[in-house]
Parts: structure tokens; C-alpha cells; sequence
């Protein structure tokens, strides 16, 4: 899907300090991204604390995000869980139009072999009515989607398109990327090395520093893709800074401090999460005037 490359985001919710969804603030970030340059945007993935949200709060983050969006970008929406019946059901009832794909994260806490995660996966892919990518993020799940496992799902379900690697490992990146089919693409989900995944040959990234700085960070992709390594690192370490810092005290707390120092919204998170401390958040600050 070449909709799906280049520099997608994974979108905030940003909450009022009464802890309500603000709905112009998303409003804002949205046309932020559109503005900046962004290929595409992610709702309701982690990073938008969709744990948190009630269902109705769901659809409001849904409704906002499209109308705002007004067609200009292509939508992915997260539909993932730990119980395969769940994220089946729903697909089947959820109003999926307006979006081009789904993410779906591999089931978490209840850590399934390999053959339960295909299970799981190839359930998805007989229900989902839209493109699926997959979502490996081991430091959050309590367990690792193998290459092998990738590969055979990319091969026997024609809308399972893409993965989201989140694992933080460049050899396993480069051996999915090594084997995949041809059109499947490997999209990375770590910000510290989504250019080595680039010029490896991967597809971009899924990104949260990128929603903070998207003219710059979407820049560096590009040149990644156009395989200008020397100016897409000039621009790498430029920013790298930066990303240690937005993760430092936990995701989305860094990248809600950015969107702070910006004016586009509050830097509240819910609990369990909770702000970065006065420290962070000054360095934070320091870093993009500097930037």
C-alpha cells in the first residue's frame, strides 16, 4: 500500500486538565500534521492512552480526527487486544469507513506461542474488511511476533500488508525485511531507528516524536527513502536528542510536554500515567528552542 509510505503518526488524545478529551486541541494537532507534511496518521494506537478512553470517548476521538482530516491524509485506526473474539466483534460492528487500514497490536499480558499469535492473526485477517498491519512492540506485549511467524502470515493472507516493528532490534528488522513478499512493507515503530530500517529497506515509520516535529522528521524519512543517507543523518542526530527525552518518563507524558511547549494543548496524561517531572519538561523546552 503506498499510501502507507513515508511517516505516519501516532496520534495523542489530548485531555483538558479536567481530564474531558479536548476536541479543539486534536483539532489542532491534526492540521498540524496535515501542514507538516505527514503521510498519514494513526488513531487510537497506544500512544493516544486508548486503555483510558471510554467507548463513546472513542468514537469522539474517531469523529473529530475525520472531520478534521477532511480527506486529506489516509486514516489507520488501532483495533487490537488481548482477546481475538473482541477485536472480531469489533471490526464487525464498528464504522470503519474513513479509514484505510487497521493496526493491530499482537495480543498482550496473556504471551501466546507463535502458533496462537498466527491463530490470532489469521482470525483478524478473515473478519477485518480493511488492510491490516501488524503490530510487534515486545517491551509492551510480554512477547516477541518472530520473523518466521511475519513472514508466513504476510504469505498466506493477502490483506495482512504491513507490519509495525516495534522490537527495537535492526537484525530482526533486516531479516523481515530480507524475506518479506515483495509488496509487504516493514514499517519501523522505533523513532531511534526508523532511518537505519529506511536504508535497510523498509517502508518509514509509525511515529510519536514525528507528531512533535513533523516537518523535520518526515523530511529525514523522505531522504531515507531517496537513499540520501548523508543529509537524512544530518538530520537524525540533529533530533536524536530529542527522542531519548519524550521517552525517558514514559510515552505519551514526553511527546504531550512537546505539544506543551508548542501551545497545542494541556500535557495532562490519566492514570496510571502521569506528567513528566519539572525537569524533564524544562529540557524538553530547551531542546526545541534550540531546534
Amino acid at each position: 500500500m503506498q499510501s502507507l509510505v513515508g511517516t505516519g503518526v501516532a496520534l495523542i488524545t489530548p485531555f483538558k486538565k479536567d481530564l474531558s478529551v479536548d476536541v479543539e486541541a486534536l483539532k489542532k494537532i491534526v492540521h498540524f500534521q496535515i501542514d507538516n507534511q505527514i503521510e498519514y496518521l494513526v488513531v487510537l494506537g497506544t500512544t493516544a492512552e486508548n486503555v483510558t478512553l471510554s467507548a463513546a470517548e472513542k468514537d469522539l476521538v474517531i469523529q473529530t480526527v475525520i472531520e478534521a482530516n477532511n480527506k486529506k491524509l489516509p486514516l489507520v485506526l488501532g483495533v487490537g487486544g488481548n482477546n481475538t473474539a473482541k477485536v472480531i466483534e469489533e471490526l464487525k460492528t464498528r464504522d470503519l469507513s474513513g479509514f484505510d487500514a487497521i493496526l493491530s497490536v499482537s495480543p498482550y499480558y496473556n504471551k501466546p506461542t507463535q502458533e496462537g499469535i498466527y491463530q490470532h492473526f489469521k482470525a483478524i485477517a478473515e473478519a477485518s474488511p480493511l488492510p491490516i498491519i501488524l503490530y510487534n512492540v515486545p517491551a509492551r506485549t510480554g512477547s516477541n511476533i518472530l520473523p518466521t511467524t511475519v513472514i508466513r502470515l504476510a504469505n498466506d493472507f493477502k490483506n495482512i500488508v504491513a507490519i509495525k516493528e516495534a522490537a527495537g532490534d535492526i537484525v530482526q528488522a533486516m531479516k523481515l525485511i530480507q524475506n518479506k513478499p515483495k509488496d509487504f512493507l516493514v514499517i519501523s515503530g522505533d523513532d531511534m531507528i526508523a532511518l537505519p530500517m529506511v536504508l535497510a529497506g523498509g517502508s518509514g515509520v509509525i511515529s510519536v516524536i514525528g507528531e512533535g516535529i513533523p516537518k523535520i522528521f518526515s523530511e529525514m524519512i523522505r531522504l531515507g527513502l531517496q537513499r540520501k543517507a548523508d543529509e537524512a543523518y544530518q538530520i537524525h542526530y540533529k533530533v536524536a536528542d530529542l527522542i531519548d527525552l519524550i521517552f525517558e518518563q514514559g510515552n505519551p507524558a514526553g511527546i504531550k510536554e512537546v505539544f506543551k511547549c508548542l501551545g497545542l494543548c494541556e500535557n495532562t496524561v490519566r492514570l496510571p500515567l502521569v506528567n513528566a517531572d519539572a525537569v524533564l519538561a524544562s529540557k524538553i523546552e530547551k531542546f526545541l528552542k534550540q531546534l
